[in-house]
């Protein structure tokens, strides 16, 4: 085997981020994920947010490398036909259509089971299948909001405020891959079909757990602060020149403090009991943050960034999206990849962030909109070429 995922086959009826990203991490892992799409129409992302009306957009780009795609017309009995074929054929099924959808196409689970029994059946819903808000539909924002994300993101006496990492889409992403491979080696252990469930709110409640951890202790609301974490200091320092992204994050804690006195020229402070503990510098959190910048303010944060981590000080650059593409770092650990697509170009896409030593897939270039439908349908199924022909002019394909 050349890669951990190698001889695993997953159809993939999701769209949009949620699902995709899920996939697009077997993927990368060696898995061959075929995407299911509507022909003529495909993934709602190709056209989201497009430069281009002639390209797939750069979001589709971004969560549908090293994919198949193949288009079939579910509302049609021959569609359903053919993906129930396809399902004989798979170890995975994985959807996120809105709730109900599946049972309306008359391709429920109980349907894929029976065409087979061994099949891993993942289903991705904003709310899950059942309780009581299980009928809502969900997206990102949604997923936050009720996830207690908002309410514990902004400034202090602000607004709620959106969170920019998909922390509701790809972080049930996150959890469905993992569902979905639990499911798989228990589905091997026991040669039964199992099932995985995944909801967006249940995603964001769990990775809000340390914010949640603080109502359990203090039986309230957590509140808005910033950047300034549990009321503390800040997280982050301003740095030369004082433009919007020039700050450094960092930790001081242990002995770290009096070395970052001693280069602020405030050698006279180290051991003082105002700031002696973290606790006591949290109940001073404007002197901290003043000292600290007396520092930070006098180079740039990379600069700062480069000093405090040779000093085993945990630090780093607040980066912009454009400063990111361009991360040297980043580049040497392959997680940004430089990609030439077949309609759009050349273009920096991202790499595999998993890292296993014997793992040999390379990112490759989403696929265009049915673009290995005959593939699949001939290797697959057995089709031939007049049987692709009737099923593409009868709109099947």
């Amino acid at each position: 085997m050349t890669s951990p995922l190698e001889g695993i086959r997953i159809l993939d009826l999701t769209q949009v981020q949620a699902g995709p990203s899920c996939t697009q991490l077997l993927a990368w892992q060696g898995a061959d994920v075929i995407k299911v799409e509507e022909p003529g129409v495909g993934d709602r992302t190709r056209h989201e947010r497009a430069t281009d009306p002639d390209v797939d957009s750069f979001y589709y780009l971004i969560f549908n490398s090293n994919k198949r795609s193949v288009t079939l017309n579910l509302k049609t009995e021959e569609g359903k036909a053919l993906l129930l074929k396809l399902v004989e054929v798979s170890d995975i099924v994985v959807e996120n259509y809105g709730p109900g959808r599946m049972d309306m196409f008359g391709l429920g689970y109980e349907v894929l089971k029976r065409a087979n029994p061994k099949i891993v059946y993942a289903t991705i819903k904003g709310f899950g299948t059942y309780g009581p808000n299980a009928h809502i539909k969900s997206f990102e924002h949604i997923a936050q909001a009720t996830g207690g994300a908002m309410s514990a993101n902004g400034n202090t006496g602000g607004d709620p405020t959106f969170v920019a990492p998909g922390v509701g889409d790809s972080g049930t992403g996150l959890h469905c891959a993992i569902g979905m491979l639990a499911a798989l080696r228990q589905r091997d252990q026991t040669g039964e079909s199992q099932m995985v469930e995944v909801s967006m709110q249940d995603a964001v409640v769990n990775l809000m757990r340390i914010r949640i951890m603080d109502t359990l202790i203090n039986e309230k609301p957590v509140t808005r602060n910033g950047n300034r974490a549990w009321g503390g200091p800040s997280l982050i320092y301003p740095c030369l020149p004082g433009g919007t992204d020039d700050f450094v994050a960092l930790i001081l804690a242990g002995d770290s403090w009096d070395t970052l006195l001693a280069l602020a020229a405030r050698s006279d402070l180290i051991g003082d009991e105002r700031y002696a503990t973290k606790e006591a510098r949290d109940r001073r959190p404007d002197e901290v943050e003043a000292i600290v910048t007396s520092y930070t303010m006098t180079k740039g944060k990379h600069e700062v960034m480069s000093e405090l981590a040779g000093l085993g000080i945990p630090c780093g650059a607040v980066q912009d999206t454009l400063e990111v593409l361009q991360d040297p770092h980043l580049r040497a650990r392959e997680m940004l990849v430089d990609m030439d697509d077949p309609a759009r170009g050349k273009y920096v896409a991202m790499g595999n962030p998993i890292k296993i030593a014997s793992n040999q897939v390379k990112v490759e270039p989403p696929p265009l909109l049915g673009e290995n439908s005959d593939e699949v349908l001939s290797s697959l199924l057995g089709l031939g070429e007049q049987d692709l022909a009737t099923l593409r002019a009868s709109g099947v394909i």
